[in-house]
């Protein structure tokens, strides 16, 4: 049918992901940083996006699409809305959308995390934000030791972390998972100077290599007291 829909200018799309936000029907998501429609019968046309997008990226459009399926827009809410098994409602899989460059008040530091969950073994293998994604696999300690890192390692990258002294089983499977279902564009291992960090650098080693991808790679340790080991 012909009908009015919205339609996304990829080259004018900064990937603040407002209007995936204003979205209610849930037909907008991100996809290599940019937004797409995803869903043509869960766009009701009204344009809640519109007002949402800072660079005019959105307009209408009338053209042959699907017609609005508002049972299945309201199928996909109530099964959005469940609880996980696990009861836990931080498993939940979210891009976050980072906007500021600065704190309001130049003392608070703005966190540089672009995604949730982050712990290996929550993040759901195919999390949209996996595709081009840069991918830090760090060790959870880094974070507390290396006072930068979210400045030099969680900005720009889809962030992963694990203890593999305290997390039962192995992490290799779930992170050749996610390297060969998805365009990777780099590794970034961080792990502490520790032994027992080896065995979360082993298995992000074997698992590019059981994925058969070619990726550029690159592992940093860290000093118990807090500095880069050459």
């Amino acid at each position: 049918m012909i009908r009015k829909i919205i339609r996304i200018d990829e080259e004018k799309c900064n990937g603040c992901g407002r209007c995936a936000e204003a979205c209610h029907e849930g037909a907008i998501g991100m996809i290599n940083g940019k937004a797409r429609l995803l869903r043509e019968d869960y766009c009701d046309g009204l344009g809640d996006c519109l007002p949402a997008c800072p660079v005019k990226a959105i307009t209408f459009e009338e053209r042959e699409a699907s017609a609005y399926d508002e049972a299945a827009v309201l199928a996909a809410k109530a099964q959005k809305s469940k609880p996980l098994p696990c009861g836990c409602p931080g498993m939940h899989s979210r891009a976050i959308s980072r906007t500021e460059t600065a704190a309001p008040d130049n003392r608070t530091v703005i966190s540089q995390l672009s995604q949730w969950p982050v712990q290996i073994k929550l993040v759901p293998v195919n999390a949209p934000y996996f595709d081009g994604a840069n991918l830090l696999i760090a060790a959870d300690c880094t974070a507390y030791a290396y006072g930068r890192f979210h400045e030099d390692f969680i900005r720009n990258r889809v962030t992963l972390i694990g203890c593999p002294k305290l997390d039962e089983g192995d992490y290799t499977e779930k992170l050749t998972q996610i390297i060969t279902g998805n365009s990777i564009k780099s590794l970034t291992i961080v792990r502490m100077e520790v032994p027992c960090c080896g065995g979360l650098e082993n298995a992000a080693k074997r698992a590019l290599q059981a994925s058969g991808k070619f990726i550029p790679w690159q592992v940093v340790t860290i000093s118990t007291d807090g500095k880069v080991i050459e």
